[in-house]
């Protein structure tokens, strides 16, 4: 066992136990129980490799529990969450952290409070975020500090959607509804930050000059992850079809255009390290554009992980990277494990890459491929993707679209080049708005394909099986057959490959 498998063992340990505390929520008993243990096996068969191992993987499984535990402490005694429902007008002084999620009557403002004062005029220092929902407008920016009266209360717990364990993720422990806001300053956000959301704006203004719904709102989806111009129709339509996806920036969505821009610049005939590095350049890019929000922050990571694995050509070896990449994102933040979504996608999409996509390879080697449309790549990718983040998606929306693997084909091979098209668009309608419309064609037609394929398959009446009341039972069922299930072809092609 070397050095290598055995770090990967223990980062996984830790993994099972913000895993395991997240659902089961042990005793101090039992992490003191499992801390003992762990120290026993070190001292008494430390000669003995395995068992010493094993002994550390114990400490770092409880190491895991607690992590996620004083997480949950820390977030549940918040002193925003004390002053939650409590009926008092709070006074507070705060930054806009984040770019301003803009509704058609509202707009959302993620504060940073900087101090609080309640009624009786007493100060005090707060940790956390809150979300505010404000007016249409006057319209707030990136930065910009802010003086608000009002009440502070719980996030909502919907019947089918725990809203307030959606926010606790990125820290958000309060929300504040149409407060009293005044202007106190601006420019107090981070250089870094402002250069990505004014290109940003400038971009979404370029593309309302050209374009008009449906098409402008899946590009302003495809790109920024920005569903607030996609009508309700068209959000299920993309239900229907399976690729909801691409109008999010979401984890799998990330993980599969970094591996189909690598595909397709090989495709184009660039030397393998020319392709890496203008896949990850445009890659990181693209994060710029949209905001660089953590979510996609963390797919990029993922994505990159995977990329550079097969840049070495080391993918069998790729597993255990990801292990590590979601180790060291885990031991800053353990709440994204149960509650961001978008972290189980990413982590699952390029686990589905990684053990999936080299036996489906083998079985269809002898399919020819082409360089400038790369269907098997495609169907590949995405298959292997959409297997691994099925069962996670049927226990959270409830839904199985029964024709995603075949809107996906249609789909998903456009995706890098209309990416890499979008990008020249928008740059060049920035530097001179004439200059888009040399580009505007192309784009419009494969956004047009796009929006025809969804609305046409959308129709059929058998598109998708709707599910109720998923228990979570489901998921460690799932994902135990699908291992077996990968055990047993892997020993399959192993046996074919020494007989041959």
């Amino acid at each position: 066992m070397n050095k290598s498998k055995i770090f990967f063992y223990f980062c996984l340990s830790f993994i099972g136990g913000i895993f395991f505390s997240s659902f089961f929520a042990p005793h101090l008993l039992f992490l003191g129980g499992g801390l003992i243990f762990g120290i026993i096996f070190i001292s008494l068969f430390w000669q003995y490799k395995k068992i010493a191992v094993l002994g550390f993987c114990l400490l770092f499984l409880v190491a895991g529990s607690w992590r996620y535990q004083t997480a949950e402490f820390k977030s549940l005694n918040n002193e925003l969450v004390k002053l939650n429902n409590s009926e008092q007008k709070i006074i507070l002084i705060g930054t806009i952290v984040k770019e301003p999620e803009i509704r058609e009557k509202s707009q959302k403002l993620t504060i940073i409070p900087e101090e609080i004062k309640t009624v009786e005029n007493s100060s005090r220092p707060i940790e956390g975020r809150v979300l505010v929902t404000a007016n249409r407008y006057p319209e707030y920016q990136y930065g910009d500090k802010l003086g608000l009266t009002g009440f502070l209360k719980s996030p909502p717990v919907f019947e089918d959607f725990n809203y307030r364990d959606y926010l606790k993720k990125d820290g958000v422990l309060s929300v504040m509804n149409f407060p009293k806001i005044e202007l106190i300053g601006s420019g107090f956000g981070s250089p870094f930050k402002k250069g990505p959301f004014y290109f940003k704006n400038r971009f979404k203004e370029a593309a309302e000059k050209f374009f008009s719904p449906p098409q402008l709102g899946i590009l302003k989806a495809l790109i920024f992850g920005n569903e607030a111009e996609i009508s309700n129709t068209w959000k299920e339509k993309l239900n229907l079809t399976g690729t909801r996806h691409i109008a999010a920036v979401s984890g799998m969505n990330i993980t599969i255009i970094g591996f189909l821009l690598l595909s397709f610049f090989l495709g184009l005939g660039f030397w393998r390290q020319q392709a890496f590095y203008i896949s990850i350049f445009l890659l990181f890019l693209y994060i710029l554009m949209v905001g660089a929000p953590a979510s996609a922050v963390r797919a990029g990571i993922m994505a990159g992980t995977l990329m550079t694995a097969q840049y070495f050509g080391r993918l069998s070896l790729a597993s255990r990277a990801v292990v590590f990449a979601a180790f060291l994102m885990l031991i800053l933040n353990p709440l994204l494990l149960k509650y961001d979504v978008g972290f189980q996608l990413s982590f699952l999409a390029i686990l589905g890459l990684i053990f999936l996509q080299p036996i489906f390879s083998e079985w269809v080697k002898k399919i020819p491929e082409s360089k400038f449309f790369p269907v098997k790549t495609t169907l590949l990718t995405t298959l292997s993707a959409q297997i691994f983040t099925s069962p996670i998606l049927v226990y959270n929306f409830g839904y199985i679209s029964l024709m995603s693997p075949l809107t996906n084909i249609l789909i998903v091979p456009f995706l890098a080049p209309i990416t890499i098209l979008i990008f020249i668009f928008g740059i060049s309608a920035i530097i001179f708005l004439p200059f888009g419309s040399l580009f505007f064609l192309p784009v419009w037609l494969f956004l047009s394909y796009i929006v025809k394929i969804i609305d046409w398959f959308s129709q059929f009446s058998f598109v998708s099986l709707t599910l109720e009341n998923v228990h979570r039972i489901w998921l460690p069922i799932s994902y135990l057959l699908l291992a077996i299930l990968i055990r047993h072809l892997q020993e399959k092609q192993k046996l074919k490959f020494l007989n041959y």
